[in-house]
């Protein structure tokens, strides 16, 4: 992987942004993250769903955003859906550098008509994941080719995992398969767009690192 690192301490007029390649005998990701920026994004995964989904974290994040992907969808989806989650993590982690300033904490409860979604996170360095959402083995998948709803669950562990950060979404109510996964998708980005924002200051923690 090839990641271009903005300096360690972003002062707060400076635009926090970053870009990474990832290439395996699976996948090929490339990530192009502004996370100051106005909500544009260009996604191409191979997996409409999928795209729409992270077309919601650079929208209602804030962040200007570019994910192209390239993966084995013959055999599934898995890699790629994990893979974009590994580099888009990484590539937040180097465009926020040492973290100083940032709020570091955000949280929401997010409808999209029948469901609600509970969404919490820090940006600790300890990379955690809790997903209390639940689909039947057997839920038919979302867009063709298919997106299989039990991969959000591995796009985001993937994603907490690499970016370093604590991540709880809860599902409080929801039948719909689209809504429920949308609404997971658009509060992990506000709340992110909430923990990223400069506020002034040093670093956020009494170990003075993060």
């Amino acid at each position: 992987m090839t990641i271009s690192t903005p300096t360690s301490t972003p002062a707060p007029s400076a635009r926090r942004t970053a870009t990474a390649s990832r290439a395996t005998k699976e996948t090929t990701i490339e990530v192009d993250l502004d996370v100051d920026g106005s909500g544009s994004t260009e996604v191409l995964t191979g997996l409409p769903f999928f795209d729409h989904m992270i077309s919601q974290l650079g929208r209602h994040g804030g962040f200007d955003l570019r994910v192209v992907a390239r993966g084995d969808l013959d055999v599934d989806a898995h890699h790629t859906v994990e893979d974009v989650g590994i580099t888009l993590g990484e590539v937040l982690a180097q465009a926020l550098g040492n973290k100083a300033g940032i709020r570091r904490f955000g949280s929401i409860s997010l409808p999209l008509d029948e469901a609600l979604v509970e969404v919490a996170l820090d940006l600790s360095g300890r990379p955690f994941l809790t997903y209390d959402i639940d689909f039947p083995p057997d839920t038919n998948g979302l867009g063709t080719p298919p997106f299989d709803p039990q991969l959000a669950e591995e796009f985001w562990r993937a994603f907490a995992t690499s970016a370093g950060l604590t991540l709880h979404v809860r599902l409080r109510t929801g039948k719909n398969t689209h809504h429920i996964i949308e609404a997971s998708f658009k509060g992990v980005a506000r709340a992110l767009r909430d923990a990223v924002r400069l506020e002034g200051g040093g670093i956020p923690s009494t170990k003075g690192t993060l």
